[in-house]
């Protein structure tokens, strides 16, 4: 736990993540696609990658614990919470508490397409 707590205050947003994963692609792309310079920490290729893994599965109450968003220091959660806050206009607030007062407001064609796709996964 120590060592997630150390690296998510590192940087204002800062992302656990497995290589892999697509989820955890769609993530840091949005994040990309924003502006925004995150930390992120690939889970599968760090030597303590499953220490973290499993600090992360409990700050995340159960749910799968990658990829795992922080910004300014607190857990956002995985996923379905970051685009949740993206499509109701709230990420960029919170990005920009943080430190990112110049990350853009709308992420690009291919984002949007994305976030739709997630969106209507979610209303299924």
């Amino acid at each position: 736990m120590e060592t997630v707590n150390r690296l998510a205050s590192r940087n204002p947003v800062v992302i656990f993540s497995y290589s892999t994963c697509c989820m955890s692609y769609t993530v840091k792309r949005l994040f990309s696609e924003l502006g925004v310079n995150a930390d992120v920490h690939e889970l599968d290729e760090d030597p303590k990658g499953r220490e973290m893994e499993r600090a992360l599965a409990k700050l995340m109450d159960g749910s799968s614990p990658v990829p795992a968003v922080f910004i300014g220091g607190r857990i956002i959660g995985s996923t379905d919470r970051v685009m949740a806050l993206h499509l109701r206009g709230d990420l960029v607030q919170l990005l920009r508490e943080a430190g990112h007062s110049g990350c853009r407001l709308v992420a690009t064609n291919y984002l949007h397409e994305v976030l739709l796709l997630f969106e209507m996964s979610v209303l299924m």
